[in-house]
């Protein structure tokens, strides 16, 4: 049974929230084992039910993961109330998760504000425990301290673009900026690069 939840958010649940969890999901299964933590998604206005946007689940393929029996959910408080850390697609969800609940504001970050934290860090100020709950909450505890020390150039470097109905160059941009991002991330939690992740790339 899962000791730690990881919680990303999106909009419609179809396209960029699965896709984080299913490369983050698989990179932490890999590494500490299936179901040691669990990663979940849903979103702020989820198409409910659906199945993973086609073009989206083959970015995923490309990273290795696959999209098979997902189904989108609706962002709900007690999902935020449990995730010992929230990843949203950009500055917006971040500030609806926090408006939800207040109190997760400070173990919210959107997924490349987070990664652009951990790629500044030397390996020894990233989380060194062995147990893969409590490198998550410590993880929370490092990115809290240096948040906002190194502000994007642009707010909107911050945030992961919305590629649904939308042609393949937006898929193809967010495909690029998960590239950047994921690995810095699976790298923070212990995991390294999610074999399908474009190794070399930080």
């Amino acid at each position: 049974m899962a000791e730690g939840t990881i919680l990303v958010v999106c909009t419609g649940n179809i396209c960029r929230s699965p896709l984080v969890e299913r490369v983050l999901q698989g990179g932490l299964d890999e590494r500490y084992g299936t179901g040691a933590l669990l990663v979940r998604s849903a979103g702020t206005g989820a198409l409910v039910d659906h199945p993973m946007d086609e073009r989206a689940a083959a970015v995923l393929a490309g990273f290795g993961g696959r999209a098979d029996r997902f189904v989108a959910r609706r962002l709900a408080e007690p999902m935020i109330a449990e995730a010992d850390l929230v990843l949203t697609a950009t500055r917006e969800h971040r500030a609806q998760v926090v408006r939800m609940h207040p109190r997760a504001l400070k173990r919210t970050f959107t997924v490349r504000e987070l990664a652009d934290i951990v790629s500044r860090l030397p390996d020894d100020e990233l989380p060194v425990s062995s147990a893969p709950a409590d490198r998550v909450r410590e993880l929370v505890q490092v990115a809290v301290r240096h948040r906002g020390l190194h502000l994007p150039a642009e707010p909107q470097d911050h945030d992961v673009v919305d590629p649904f109905r939308r042609d393949d160059a937006v898929y193809d941009l967010m495909r690029d900026q998960l590239a950047t991002a994921l690995p810095a991330l699976l790298r923070a939690l212990g995991a390294g690069p999610s074999p399908g992740v474009p190794r070399g790339v930080s």
